[in-house]
């Protein structure tokens, strides 16, 4: 099951498909209502929309180029929706962090690449906790950018770059236990010129908006994930490259990804959602490129419905921030 959110002449509907029939869940407020209706009283999430129903059939590629699909999921208040991701987790991710992290010696190891050989030996424990993995902050539901809305980048900011990932959806219920949604393809947005400076820097280059969706994928992940990023430029495709993800091509298992995200307890308060990214090793960085304002994003996957696409764009810089004494 494939779950989305369209705006409607009176407000938002939740869309549930299955192949290509698509429809509104009756009397469904939101997705996150949805989630937290199943989260607490011990049913899926298909039984809650069982129970609900379906009512009118939605074309959704309608929606998509009328401009009216959401993210596929919101909190009602942006505050308590959570934005984070995981690092150096796929098979062949840590060439390009590698190579913007070298050091003057090359006979040692960056930081970077010990990190990715940690996960290697120890990111898929036989049973208990793996080695950690690298952890990054990308802000809240504030920084949540809708399908087909622009990915902007901040006037002081020295780069705009798409990351092609999968992230977990998780809600956390009244007993502070962490339940997964389901999975979504991902823009993990980011600054790889700033981080390119000195790793040190990588949270700086991490604040920054994400996408998701347009679709959840409620129920199991493919073990091999294939997929397509590209960027489009006036209409032209000026790069392409297979996106690889799932189990099959990473170095960590979910499960530890996971362990390692919710073992605190500031990320298992009742109510809140998470939007957690799981990493990529296909950057358009890498190849040199350099997004312009006005080039589109897309992410595609099959088993993940509709593609991900956003334009870029770029504040305007905001000068100096000024703190005022009260």
């Amino acid at each position: 099951m494939l779950l989305s959110q369209i705006k409607t002449e009176t407000g938002i509907a939740v869309v549930a498909r299955e192949g290509s029939e698509a429809a509104i869940v009756q009397g469904a407020a939101s997705t996150y209502a949805l989630a937290l209706e199943a989260a607490n009283s011990g049913r899926s999430l298909a039984q809650v929309i069982a129970t609900h129903g379906l009512g009118p059939a939605v074309d959704l590629l309608r929606a998509a180029a009328e401009g009216r699909m959401l993210a596929p999921i919101t909190h009602p208040d942006p505050a308590h929706l959570h934005l984070t991701g995981t690092g150096l987790t796929h098979l062949g991710s840590a060439a390009t962090r590698d190579a913007m992290h070298t050091k003057a010696n090359a006979d040692d190891a960056t930081d970077s690449m010990k990190m990715f050989r940690m996960g290697l030996e120890g990111g898929k424990p036989a049973s208990g906790p793996g080695v950690q993995p690298e952890w990054f902050y990308k802000g809240n539901g504030m920084h949540l950018v809708a399908p087909g809305a622009a990915l902007t980048s901040p006037g002081f900011a020295l780069d705009g770059g798409e990351e092609p990932e999968l992230a977990g959806i998780y809600i956390i219920d009244a007993q502070g236990r962490p339940c997964r949604i389901g999975w979504a393809l991902a823009n993990e947005f980011s600054d790889h010129v700033t981080e390119r400076i000195n790793y040190l820097y990588l949270a700086h280059s991490k604040l920054r908006q994400a996408a998701i969706g347009p679709e959840i994928l409620v129920g199991d992940l493919p073990h091999d994930v294939r997929g397509s990023s590209r960027i489009r430029r006036a209409g032209a495709v000026i790069w392409e490259k297979p996106f690889l993800s799932g189990e099959a091509n990473m170095s960590h298992s979910f499960a530890n990804l996971e362990h390692h995200h919710f073992k605190y307890d500031l990320f298992r308060q009742p109510g809140d959602l998470h939007v957690h990214m799981f990493g990529t090793a296909t950057l358009s960085f890498a190849d040199g490129i350099r997004p312009e304002p006005g080039d589109i994003f897309e992410i595609e996957v099959a088993a993940f419905g509709l593609p991900l696409t956003n334009p870029l764009a770029v504040a305007p810089d905001d000068g100096m921030t000024t703190v005022h004494t009260l």
